[in-house]
């Protein structure tokens, strides 16, 4: 070929069949299609999975009397009559609002217990070393298949020989202990990931044993932590069976004092649907406002 041709002749890494472009321009068009069904798929779900929570809010947005006309989806026809009546009765209802302050009593106290003891137990089962470790180990994992009602009647005995039965910090106690075995596992199998250089070099740095723990291992363990406490938080805000067996009969918490006004529905419907919502939409608030955390603790360690 002459220099001429060689300078003339188009290059050929700058010019594609046309099969080749049309073959991409369909592979976009099927990934964004595709794509587009996912979304309009998990929007759906989202909207179905909330749809029970939707209805309790507009059921506790109508008058009684409204209530037994029909479902909560009539007030599409009239939604001026809804009303903020029922809130203004369950503010006045002290069963309703007593019932609240003893389930946060409850639920605070056993989140917080069972984060702080999960974290000390989780560091010292990974990086601590100690006659018999593996074996304790081993002791707590077991402990994750006791189910919760083998233990209510020794615990109820024990309870009431030591005067903790029907009181709170009997309660917190109990989700406390049942709490922890699963805390110490995640947590233990969470902190062992830390680069053991880390924590080597901190050392050598001067750090102490709760020096480390307080400035390296805890904000690594933040995701996993807060994971943890998510659904540790959850699980005690819902609780009935426990509640209903060592919880003061005079203040229960929440889902008690619900049960408790379901025998008097006829009575007390205006009552039963806003506080249903406020014991709902409590953990959806925590959850979605640790979200992230939540997201990130699970995911912690899939992906190297």
């Amino acid at each position: 070929m002459t220099p001429l041709a060689r300078r003339t002749a188009p290059p050929a890494s700058r010019t594609a069949p046309p099969a080749s472009r049309t073959a991409s321009f369909v592979s976009r068009v099927a990934a964004g299609a595709a794509s587009g069904a996912v979304r309009v798929f998990l929007v759906l779900a989202g909207l179905f999975w909330l749809l029970p929570t939707i209805g309790l809010l507009v059921s506790s947005l109508r008058s009684s009397s409204d209530i037994a006309a029909g479902g909560w989806w009539q007030v599409f026809a009239a939604p001026a009559r809804l009303t903020t009546e029922n809130y203004a009765h369950l503010l006045a209802n002290e069963t309703i609002t007593g019932s609240l302050v003893s389930t946060v009593l409850i639920t605070v106290p056993a989140t917080l217990l069972v984060l702080a003891l999960g974290s000390f137990a989780g560091y010292a089962f990974a990086w601590l070393d100690f006659p018999g470790r593996d074996w304790w180990f081993l002791g707590v994992v077991a402990l994750l298949v006791v189910p919760v009602q083998v233990a209510l009647v020794p615990v109820s005995k024990l309870f009431g020989a030591v005067g903790l039965f029907e009181t709170t910090l009997g309660v917190v106690l109990f989700h406390t202990a049942f709490g922890l075995p699963f805390a110490i596992f995640l947590l233990r199998n969470f902190f062992a990931e830390i680069p053991r250089e880390l924590l080597e070099a901190a050392r050598l740095d001067g750090a102490g044993e709760i020096r480390l723990f307080t400035r390296v291992v805890l904000p690594l363990g933040g995701p996993a932590i807060a994971s943890l406490g998510i659904f540790q938080f959850l699980w005690v805000w819902n609780d009935m069976l426990i509640a209903l067996i060592f919880a003061d009969s005079q203040s229960p918490p929440i889902t008690v004092a619900l049960q408790q006004q379901v025998r008097q529905f006829g009575n007390n419907v205006d009552v039963l649907a806003p506080g249903a919502f406020v014991s709902m939409v409590v953990p959806l608030v925590v959850f979605f406002a640790f979200q992230r955390q939540f997201a990130s603790g699970v995911m912690a360690g899939a992906v190297k």
